[in-house]
């Protein structure tokens, strides 16, 4: 085990992970993100990012998540780009919370939790093939990309209404495809869909494969009715996976409070789990608005409550008796220590 208590560690990147860390960065507390091998959350699989403040004409979102990397190093941020494996974590104010990545075990004051979420993915021929050519998993980020084309929804819950009514302000026509006659969405929600006359329906039907067009990007895809067996191909330019997201709380399940979709529970408006010293920002909590001026915006709130949690309480003394402060500093800077 490492000698050396970090005031911060933040596990994850994307926006969250990386605006806490640049705020934990300028408040001098030197944060250790541990951003993971694909760094950089889902932005990392998106293209064209039009809606986020700052960028007039846009910014690729690898570009983004880059950009927003190297601003919170120029403050001193420090990152490993390595998997956390396992974390132990204290339950009374002022202990040590421990991070294991691999065979290391890092320990902090406070941990920040910005692992984010994935899309489910419909796991079938030519989705990854597609991704950011047409298939993609965000009407609201999207839409505007498919201005007068054909395209699908996949999905019949909320989310998949709601994406749906967003995608028919802007495509010539969206067409609902539901693997059952019925949809989880609620009625109201239904209603609101079926009275937009660009939409469309296809159920019960499943998609089996995705196939790109004369121009590389997104062509049609083979659908398949799951009563009868039939088998069609349905044209489109854009296919919009709505089937939901799973948060990535895996290692922090059993200590930190989930809810039954396996989002982490916080504190009212803060991002305060209920173990002190832990915090949770982004889409690790959010299966709202999950969009990246959003996770940006918890990844601040989180910041300021862990800078303001080492304020307000009080160092756990080692057992050599040398406060975890001292003993930090002594580890990163022995030539000031030794001269102190």
């Amino acid at each position: 085990m490492s000698e050396r208590i970090e005031n911060v560690i933040i596990v994850g990147s994307g926006p969250a992970g990386y605006t806490a860390a640049l705020y934990t960065a300028r408040a001098n507390l030197e944060p250790l993100v541990i951003e993971g091998f694909f760094w950089g959350g889902l932005l990392q699989q998106t293209t064209e990012v039009e809606n986020y403040p700052g960028f007039r004409d846009g910014i690729m979102g690898p570009q983004l998540m880059q950009t927003m990397r190297d601003q919170a190093e120029r403050f001193g941020a420090k990152f490993l780009t390595d998997q956390a494996s396992e974390v132990e974590l204290a339950d009374e104010p002022g202990g040590i919370h421990v991070v294991k990545v691999g065979d290391q075990e890092l320990r902090a004051r406070t941990v920040v939790l910005a692992m984010g979420a994935e899309h489910k993915k419909l796991e079938v021929r030519g989705e990854e093939e597609l991704s950011g050519r047409g298939v993609s998993y965000c009407a609201t980020c999207d839409a505007a990309f498919f201005k007068d084309k054909e395209t699908i929804i996949v999905g019949g819950g909320d989310s998949a209404m709601e994406e749906a009514i967003f995608l028919a302000k802007f495509a010539k026509r969206v067409t609902i495809v539901n693997r059952r006659s019925e949809f989880r969405a609620s009625k109201i929600m239904l209603e609101r869909a079926q009275a937009i006359d660009n939409i469309a329906w296809k159920t019960p039907y499943v998609i089996e494969e995705f196939h790109p067009g004369d121009h590389g990007g997104l062509g049609h895809a083979n659908i398949k009715n799951v009563e009868t067996g039939e088998t069609e191909e349905l044209p489109m330019d854009g296919a919009f996976i709505a089937i939901g997201h799973e948060p990535q709380s895996a290692i922090v399940k059993g200590q930190i409070d989930t809810d039954d979709e396996g989002y982490v529970i916080v504190q009212g408006r803060s991002t305060r789990t209920k173990l002190p010293g832990v915090f949770a920002a982004g889409d690790l909590v959010d299966h709202t608005y999950r969009q990246a001026i959003t996770a940006a915006g918890s990844g601040c709130q989180a910041a300021l409550d862990a800078e303001w949690y080492l304020r307000d309480t009080p160092e756990v003394p080692t057992p050599e008796g040398m406060p975890i402060g001292d003993l930090a500093e002594a580890q990163w800077a022995p030539e000031r220590a030794e001269t102190a």
